[in-house]
C-alpha cells in the first residue's frame, strides 16, 4: 500500500507557517488544530522546514520562555525528508523510524500535498493487519 492510501482517509489538508512567524504563535496553531508539527513554507511552493512539538521542547529546555519569542526559522529542522503519494507505506515507515522523526510531509512536483504523520502509518497498519485476520477467519469458517 502507498502514502495515497493514507492521505484518501485522512485528507490532503496541510498547515503551513512563514519562517518568520514566532515561536508562541506556533505552539497555539499546534494546539489550536491539536497536531504535532507544522511545515515552514516560503508562500511560492517551497518547504523551508518543519516544526515539531520536539524541537520546541529542545529550545525551550535549553533557552526557557524567551525562546518563545523566536522566529520560527532558528528553530525549525531545515533539511526536510519528504515523500510521494507513490512511496511504500512501508518505506515511508521504515524511514520515520530510522531518522527518528515522526512527520513527513508529502510533495507532488515539489509541491505540499500533504503531512503524514508516524500515527497515521501505524493506524493504516493496525486496520490492514485487523481485515487480514478478519479475510482469514471468514476464510476458516467457510472451509
Amino acid at each position: 500500500m502507498t502514502v495515497a492510501a493514507i492521505l484518501s482517509g485522512k485528507g490532503h489538508d496541510t498547515i503551513t507557517v512563514r519562517s518568520d512567524v514566532l515561536l508562541s504563535e506556533v505552539c497555539e496553531t499546534l494546539a489550536k488544530y491539536k497536531i504535532g508539527a507544522v511545515v515552514v513554507y516560503d508562500g511560492k511552493d517551497a518547504i523551508e522546514g518543519i516544526v515539531s512539538e520536539r524541537d520546541i521542547v529542545r529550545v525551550v529546555g535549553t533557552q526557557g520562555d524567551t525562546a518563545l519569542k523566536l522566529p520560527v526559522s532558528k528553530v525549525m529542522t531545515k533539511d526536510v525528508m519528504t515523500c510521494t503519494e507513490e512511496n511504500s507505506v512501508n518505506e515511508v515507515m521504515a524511514r520515520m523510524t530510522q531518522g527518528r522523526f515522526r512527520h513527513m510531509p508529502v510533495v507532488k512536483d515539489g509541491k505540499l500535498t500533504g503531512v503524514i504523520s508516524i500515527g497515521d502509518v501505524v493506524k493504516f497498519k493496525i486496520a490492514q493487519v485487523e481485515l487480514e485476520a478478519e479475510q482469514m477467519r471468514s476464510y476458516i469458517t467457510m472451509a
